[in-house]
């Protein structure tokens, strides 16, 4: 697996690079190559020369960017590849509105080493990782029968056995937690857009959740993983 973190802070990406690469047991993945750059035109070039990366880190907070506009902004400009959040800022406001804006999971910067550890393996399994929220952050989400507090598995559950979907359906999703839009679901699936608008609808019914953001929130809880196709 190859990773591109973006952060502009030099000493928290070496330390987090070792981290990934030396100390973490992500076997499972073959291990983990990082790729570094510090603010998003760097980290541009950086896909440029490794078009292979299969998932980015990225800092809310660079130097010239803020907030949530940094995640809006990196969207735009690399829709295809799956993103995942690392901010210092963890309030449950800021944790859905990074997934509402395509966001694949979140990390926060205060979790140990063992959380870090969970967190990637379930995110380069196809999985979503989010920190504890408080049970009224998404209204209506569902409490699977084996929720727990914490969000983490030791084993990955089989989404068709957790979650009642279509194999086709499972695709729609997996596109959905990797933050693609409606158009790009129809392009990788070759389906038109009123098909996978249907899809969406069963999803969001069988998850009983009204929206994209309370969908991703669902398969967090559920604890299952959605393995992205080559």
């Amino acid at each position: 697996m190859k990773l591109l973190l973006i952060d502009d802070h030099p000493l928290f990406r070496d330390g987090l690079s070792l981290l990934i690469q030396h100390r973490l047991d992500l076997a499972e993945h073959g291990g983990a190559e990082v790729v570094e750059a510090g603010n998003l035109g760097d980290a541009l070039a950086a896909l440029t020369r490794h078009p292979d990366v299969d998932l980015v880190l990225l800092d809310l907070g660079l130097v010239d960017r803020q907030g949530l506009g940094t995640l809006s902004e990196w969207r735009e400009l690399a829709p295809q590849w799956p993103v995942v959040v690392l901010s210092a800022d963890d309030r449950p406001g800021t944790i859905l509105a990074a997934i509402d804006q395509g966001a694949s999971g979140f990390i926060p910067k205060t979790v140990d080493a063992s959380v870090m550890q969970e967190a990637l393996r379930r995110v380069l399994s196809g999985g979503v990782y989010l920190p504890p929220l408080p049970s009224d952050a998404v209204a209506t989400a569902p409490t699977p029968a084996h929720d727990d507090d914490t969000l983490l598995r030791d084993e990955p559950v089989g989404p068709e056995t957790t979650l009642g979907l279509s194999g086709r359906q499972l695709d729609v999703l997996r596109l959905l937690v990797e933050g693609k839009p409606n158009k790009e679901i129809c392009r990788v699936l070759s389906l038109s857009e009123s098909t996978v608008k249907t899809h969406l609808s069963a999803i969001f019914r069988k998850l009983k959740v009204s929206s994209r953001t309370q969908a991703v929130v669902a398969v967090a809880r559920a604890g299952v993983t959605l393995a992205r196709k080559g």
